[in-house]
């Protein structure tokens, strides 16, 4: 009965871990609904092949070769070592050892690919950690990056370390014992399975007994499997999200081109009600005298829609987008990085007061308390910030609803905008000049 303890407590831990993912997945769905309703099921087709192209096949990144073949690396490693994990999940239910060794040459081709991806990724971490921390790389150095952001990103790539370090361990010592014919370990058809990188590590196993080869690889199987269960989930905390959530984001993007501006319903509606000849504009509307007046732009998170709420946990916070905007380029305050972390931030909080059944009021809110009113007009609207984005986020949608709100809630744009809207309703133009002195300037060329 003794030897099944180890099945039983591996079991559990499973069990365990997939409950505690499968709440935060939920706690995720639910704070994502918490966003407006918008239509995203069109175009399947063109959306399916944008997804594969950008989400799986990683074409936005390789924008900036070094960072962006490093990323492939660890990103293909990531997919491919982690298809182990279902040997390891069947060998810890059921005890066995190496259950699909009886593959043979396939098995010992796939073990020997995972060590070496788990090689390259061990380098390619190491790369990113001296580049994210020595390098002194502008888009890593910003403010938003203090504290939780810059000891998440460091986290994340000790614990890719760790357990490509125990992997490796595992095997190494696997290998060993496999020569020494320990039972459990050792096959009639030989050694089962390729080891390419482990083997260089044997010289540090030499002259131990068979009991430590064992304890070290069970010590190293078991840390192995419960960092893994750990980093799943750790990623409902960390910018890592973006592992999971990077396909659909890009799946529902926008498909429109750059610079098109969605119109407001409410608006348009009535711009139409003005430009109708036969429309009563003395009618009872459809909701009657109760209806409650449509809130112009978005103040807080429940005033965006669902996929911008999506994005902002999507958002690997890489700073790609600051760079590129020339706004933060010219030293004003905006950063588009910031803008979808405070978006999450907010967003977070939101979710906590709901889950203590806590009321949501305007006391505290996205505009102000976390976005500030310097940052929104910052913006020149030029969408180099979404056209840099490696996973189809837009940063401009929320800035520009941010704005209508302003604007249209609180009559809150600055003098400049004020003086540009009125002479545009008064002389059709920016300019404050009428219509018949416009082209006065041409007489003295």
């Amino acid at each position: 009965m003794l030897e099944f303890i180890p099945q039983v407590i591996f079991v559990i831990l499973v069990i365990a871990a997939i409950a505690f993912f499968a709440k935060n997945v939920s706690r995720l769905k639910r704070n994502i609904n918490l966003g407006k309703s918008i239509d995203k099921s069109d175009h399947k087709d063109i959306r399916f092949k944008k997804m594969l192209k950008i989400a799986l096949g990683q074409s936005k990144m390789v924008v900036r070769p070094i960072a962006g073949i490093l990323h492939i690396i660890v990103y293909v490693g990531f997919i491919i070592i982690n298809i182990e994990v279902l040997e390891i999940i069947i060998d810890g239910v059921a005890g066995t050892h190496r259950i699909f060794g009886f593959l043979g040459p396939a098995y010992s081709f796939l073990i020997g690919s995972f060590e070496i991806l788990a090689f390259l990724v061990l380098a390619s971490v190491i790369i990113f950690w001296t580049r994210r921390n020595l390098m002194n790389i502008k888009r890593f150095l910003s403010k938003e990056l203090k504290g939780w952001p810059k000891n998440d990103a460091n986290y994340i790539l000790y614990f890719e370390v760790v357990l490509m370090v125990l992997f490796l361990t595992m095997n190494a010592t696997d290998y060993q014992l496999q020569l020494i014919g320990a039972s459990h370990y050792a096959n009639e058809a030989g050694v089962v399975g390729s080891f390419p990188v482990s083997q260089y590590l044997l010289p540090l196993f030499e002259g131990m007994s068979e009991a430590t080869l064992i304890a070290i690889e069970r010590t190293a199987w078991w840390l192995h499997i419960i960092g893994i269960l750990i980093f799943l989930n750790y990623l409902y905390y960390s910018k890592h999200l973006h592992i999971l959530l990077a396909f659909p984001n890009v799946y529902f993007s926008n498909l429109n081109e750059l610079g098109k501006f969605k119109n407001l319903e409410a608006v348009t509606n009535e711009v139409k009600l003005m430009m109708d000849p036969n429309a009563d504009p003395f009618a009872e509307t459809e909701g009657g005298e109760d209806e409650v007046p449509e809130k112009f732009g978005a103040s807080d998170v429940q005033d965006l829609n669902w996929f911008q709420l999506l994005s902002a946990y999507t958002c690997t916070e890489c700073g790609r987008c600051t760079s590129e905007c020339p706004a933060n380029q010219t030293g004003k305050l905006l950063s588009p990085r910031k803008i979808m972390m405070d978006t999450r931030d907010r967003l977070e909080e939101v979710g906590k007061l709901i889950e203590g059944g806590k009321e949501i009021t305007s006391d505290k809110q996205l505009l102000d308390n976390y976005i500030t009113r310097e940052e929104l007009w910052a913006c020149t609207t030029c969408n180099a910030c979404v056209d840099a984005c490696p996973v189809g986020i837009d940063p401009l949608s929320i800035i520009m609803d941010m704005r209508q709100y302003l604007v249209m809630e609180e009559s809150a744009a600055p003098a400049e905008l004020n003086n540009a809207m009125s002479n545009i309703e008064n002389n059709s133009a920016p300019w404050p000049y009428n219509q018949q002195d416009r082209l006065n300037w041409a007489k003295e060329v």
